[in-house]
């Protein structure tokens, strides 16, 4: 008795400890304390630091500890609330030279934050395209904690945020999601697709349970609970939807951007590339940017 009860509670401990840390797998927050001024990078061979002046955290980079980096768009900070009852950091990239025609809400992936995220679209705003980019709760400046559920209802609030802006109003609306906000984007697009005009999915997995099990098998299989899923919305989803995915990928295998793309609805487009996790808007924007403006035109 006292041998199967001692069996018992170690089961109970492994189930515990594994659906736990399977579960926190999905978020990787950089988190920023509020009373913050700076953070530090690297740019293009160079030391970069972030000042992040005023109430709204917003950023001024300085290369090398003296120079002023100037950018060809702009870096608005924004605070914003969420239904999540968090209050999150965003931030709107608006070309100088160009007429925005659409704007792209960017979902980053489950690591970092918006300051080590954003480069991901920023090549893209010389194409004609403004782009907000969120931190989920718990990431930078955004408060609260970095939950599954609270991404959610992030991104739904980011959506509903940025169509009150007047900066906004006019322009197309594309979701563009990578990786982890690849698969959010999707989700949040099949529930919003009255309020959007198409949806880019760049690295996504296909499902929570299917990542689950591709980086941890059978213990991701019993272990990791769906909440919502990518592959079951995109089949929802009837605007343009282009899905991007690198053969080279080492972190989301190549076989879920397919497998997303498969079950999603006509009009659809798949652009198969090469290079790293989630590198596309970076390598291939000119094409990225041409294949959003087809879809749009659409």
């Amino acid at each position: 008795m006292i041998k199967y009860t001692i069996h018992l509670i170690l089961l109970l401990l492994l189930f515990m400890f594994s659906a736990c840390n399977l579960n926190k797998m999905y978020l990787q927050p950089t988190e920023m304390k509020p009373d913050a001024k700076s953070a530090t990078l690297y740019l293009e061979g160079d030391t970069v630091t972030i000042n992040y002046i005023g109430e709204h955290y917003q950023p001024q980079f300085i290369r090398n500890g003296k120079d002023t980096v100037e950018f060809d768009y702009t870096i608005e900070s924004t605070l914003f609330e969420s239904t999540s009852g968090n209050l999150l950091n965003g931030w709107m990239l608006t070309p100088k030279d160009v007429k925005p025609k659409a704007t792209l809400l960017f979902f980053h992936g489950n690591a970092g934050f918006i300051t080590s995220q954003h480069w991901s679209m920023t090549l893209l705003l010389k194409y004609g395209y403004q782009a907000f980019v969120i931190d989920y709760s718990g990431y930078g400046f955004s408060e609260g904690r970095a939950t599954r559920k609270n991404v959610l209802k992030d991104g739904n609030s980011a959506l509903n945020y940025i169509l009150n802006r007047p900066d906004v109003k006019g322009t197309d609306i594309v979701l563009y999601g990578q990786s982890l906000g690849g698969h959010l984007a999707t989700v949040v697009a099949a529930q919003n697709q009255d309020k959007i005009d198409a949806l880019v999915v760049e690295g996504a997995f296909s499902s929570h349970k299917d990542i689950g099990i591709h980086f941890a098998g059978f213990l991701g299989k019993i272990f990791v609970k769906e909440q919502y899923s990518a592959i079951e919305s995109v089949q929802q989803f009837n605007k343009p939807i282009l899905v991007i995915h690198s053969t080279e990928d080492n972190v989301v295998p190549f076989e879920m951007g397919k497998k997303i793309y498969d079950h999603a609805n006509e009009p659809k487009a798949f652009y198969e590339i090469d290079g790293c996790h989630i590198c596309g808007a970076r390598i291939y924007n000119k094409e990225i940017a041409q294949k959003i403006a087809k879809m749009i035109a659409q």
